[in-house]
């Protein structure tokens, strides 16, 4: 059967067609996104770096994961929204869909002021707890105070995204990115290095052309979908949907969360084994991102598939769609650790200037062989865990999470680094994988969330019996 597209808006039609097909036209764009995130993000450190300076560049890399810490704490009300809004859009529900994104944007009204205020009270103490240098710390308080200031714009802007995914539309949210992403080099290069604003102008650059892709989301949804009538403070709010949206959400913030968190204790781990050491594992992890892209869009693009299905009753779609992106999910880690691993020392000492630095290459390689080799066991994980997101069940892949890696991984790099030494902490990570996998891939196999109702959700943790 063909692939068909909605109606309304034109986006895919997730219960007609291919699945593998379906995923991987979905996936794409995802793709292509999280790629510009990345030069979104390096640019800011890249035009601060040349034009004003070395400690400016610490400013904007020290300051990032504060933001990105805070922010996925509070992203709950819009993941809970994108897995509502599939359900609804599968089943053809397009007054549902409209009340979803008025609770949806209610929610990130709500939480915004207060996480505004709480980012620049918060940014110089939660920098100094981060061990931020003194000669770094005014910078980047400044950058992480700013982004912070206007952070609006990027929370409507992810918003959006959610919406457009949940209804089946992956490519807008690319489009108003690649034109964010245009104007921040624009504006960052003229607020740095014409007018001086130094990391000032970074962030401020930052904060206008996120703006600017949110208002861009605002239009487009508003014109393409005419069921759907977005309004910053909308008098008409179900909050039994709000209500929902925390259910669904609040676990992935949970778990977002945790997961900062624990990689900045693996990161102290590794920063303790010396400089070397952490110049190459750095620079290996660097590398190993691009694997992870693939399985983030994947997963992504899984969710949206089974919230359509299951809002559509197509429960035997759900199943060939897994595995569909299962396939495609390992096929590509295995084609990335083909690539990447043969390749990695010249890469490392090519890109990344560790030369004729033997001691950093090997921490890198140790990394590459560890990690990336493994990385299929992460795809499956992360599909099945965003399988059962998709269908409702929000809590058992969070406590997966938590478990994978504050009661294994963590206390696993410490013995294993003491025991075997510092290059073989990096099993933990594979070791973290199949417990969560070991949880994760039973509550699939088992069932029950295919039983799962979004329009009537069961009492806290029953899902987990």
């Amino acid at each position: 059967m063909a692939e068909t597209l909605t109606q309304p808006g034109g986006g895919l039609d997730m219960t007609q067609g291919r699945p593998i097909s379906l995923i991987f036209r979905f996936s794409l764009p995802l793709l292509l996104g999280n790629l510009l995130q990345q030069v979104y993000n390096m640019v800011d450190s890249s035009v601060a770096g040349i034009f004003v300076g070395k400690a400016a560049l610490s400013a904007v890399s020290a300051g990032y994961p504060i933001v990105f810490m805070l922010t996925s704490a509070f992203s709950g009300v819009s993941i809970g929204g994108t897995i509502l809004i599939a359900q609804y859009f599968g089943r053809r529900s397009y007054e549902d869909v409209d009340r979803t994104v008025r609770a949806v944007y209610f929610g990130i009204t709500v939480v915004c002021v207060p996480l505004m205020v709480l980012g620049i009270l918060g940014a110089k103490p939660l920098l100094e707890l981060f061990l931020t240098p003194q000669d770094v710390l005014p910078h980047a308080t400044t950058y992480v105070q700013v982004i912070f200031a206007g952070l609006i714009g990027g929370m409507i802007y992810n918003v959006n995204a959610g919406i457009l995914q949940g209804l089946g539309d992956s490519k807008s949210s690319l489009r108003f990115l690649s034109i964010s992403c245009a104007v921040n080099v624009v504006l960052d290069l003229l607020f740095v290095a014409v007018v001086g604003w130094g990391v000032f102008g970074a962030a401020f650059a930052t904060i206008l052309a996120q703006g600017l892709s949110a208002w861009l989301g605002v239009r487009h949804i508003n014109r393409r979908y005419p069921f759907i009538h977005i309004r910053l403070f909308s008098r008409q709010v179900d909050m039994a949907l709000v209500k929902k949206s925390l259910y669904l959400g609040i676990p992935s913030s949970i778990s977002n969360l945790q997961y900062s968190i624990g990689m900045l204790v693996i990161q102290s781990i590794i920063n303790s084994c010396g400089t070397d050491f952490m110049a190459g594992a750095g620079a290996a992890a660097k590398i190993d991102s691009f694997a992870f892209m693939p399985i983030l869009s994947f997963s992504t693009a899984i969710t949206t598939y089974v919230g359509h299905n299951m809002g559509a009753g197509r429960l035997d779609r759900v199943r060939q769609g897994v595995h569909a992106t299962l396939a495609l999910s390992c096929g590509t880690c295995a084609l990335m650790a083909l690539i990447f691993v043969p390749l990695g020392r010249f890469i490392m000492s090519l890109f990344f200037g560790l030369g004729e630095d033997p001691a950093a290459l090997d921490a890198g390689m140790a990394y590459l062989l560890r990690i990336m080799i493994p990385t299929p066991a992460l795809a499956v994980l992360y599909v099945l865990n965003a399988t059962l997101r998709g269908a409702g069940a929000a809590i058992l892949p969070t406590v997966s999470g938590i478990v994978a890696l504050w009661v294994v991984r963590v206390p696993a790099a410490y013995l294993l680094m003491d025991a075997f030494g510092p290059e073989n902490m990096f099993f933990s990570f594979v070791i973290g994988w199949t417990v969560g996998l070991i949880i994760t891939g039973t509550a699939y196999l088992r069932g029950k969330w295919t039983r799962k109702s979004l329009f009537d959700p069961p009492p806290l943790g029953e899902e987990l019996l």
